[in-house]
């Protein structure tokens, strides 16, 4: 399944280059300038990951952050909030394995907003394409200062996943540029970062780094 919404659509491999914004872990900076930076240097896809505070305190920034991606054609996720993504006209929501099941949140969600869902092993990726889940992510690929990693499954899980989903997989946890090629040999379509684009220096350029070292794997990758 392709999901379709305001900002734009899931491609058929999905995003090379997914950033997570998140604002403690890019350092309390700007966000809008974060996702400008990003989608200049080539993010196909941005979320809104923000797990502390009350809907209707990150509603103001949700809106800017969906008009931004919106006006860029990338698609703009929201990350668990199922409220926010239908009240800024996201194009999606990201759900965890303890959020809300794939059929409630669709129940919720517009008609062909996407819906992606984090995974930690084969049996869940399955069911998250079962489930009509439109991409999904397993990870973490590798260890990571992020958030506390609870299922370090690496590139292997990847190589396991691949044949059991035809959705685009999303690899996340720890990607860097410099082992996103071992993520996409691995099976992944794309990588899902946060601090490694979030926090540095030069997001733009963070961002040009990964989308050159995953445009290598691809192209090594058989098809």
């Amino acid at each position: 399944m392709t999901g379709t919404g305001a900002g734009g659509r899931l491609s058929a491999r999905g995003p090379r280059l997914y950033v997570v914004v998140d604002r403690s872990a890019c350092g309390g900076r700007d966000l809008e300038e974060i996702c400008a930076a990003a989608i200049a240097g080539g993010a196909e896809m941005i979320q809104l990951r923000e797990k502390t505070e009350p809907s209707g305190t990150i509603f103001p920034l949700a809106k800017k952050l969906a008009a931004r991606c919106r006006a860029a054609g990338v698609p703009f996720i929201m990350n668990d909030r199922v409220d926010l993504a239908v009240a800024v006209d996201a194009d999606g929501v990201h759900l965890g394995q303890e959020d809300l099941p794939p059929a409630a949140a669709r129940a919720i969600m517009k008609p062909g907003m996407i819906l992606g869902l984090s995974t930690h092993s084969e049996e869940q990726a399955a069911a998250a394409q079962a489930a009509g889940a439109d991409y999904v992510a397993v990870g973490s690929m590798f260890p990571t200062t992020t958030k506390p990693i609870k299922h370090l499954v690496g590139p292997p899980l990847a190589r396991r996943v691949r044949p059991l989903v035809n959705v685009p997989l999303i690899g996340i946890g720890g990607i860097t540029p410099e082992n996103a090629g071992e993520v996409i040999a691995a099976g992944c379509d794309g990588v899902a970062v946060i601090s490694a684009v979030g926090a540095a220096p030069d997001p733009a350029a963070a961002a040009r780094r990964f989308v050159t070292a995953i445009d290598a794997a691809r192209g090594k990758r058989t098809p």
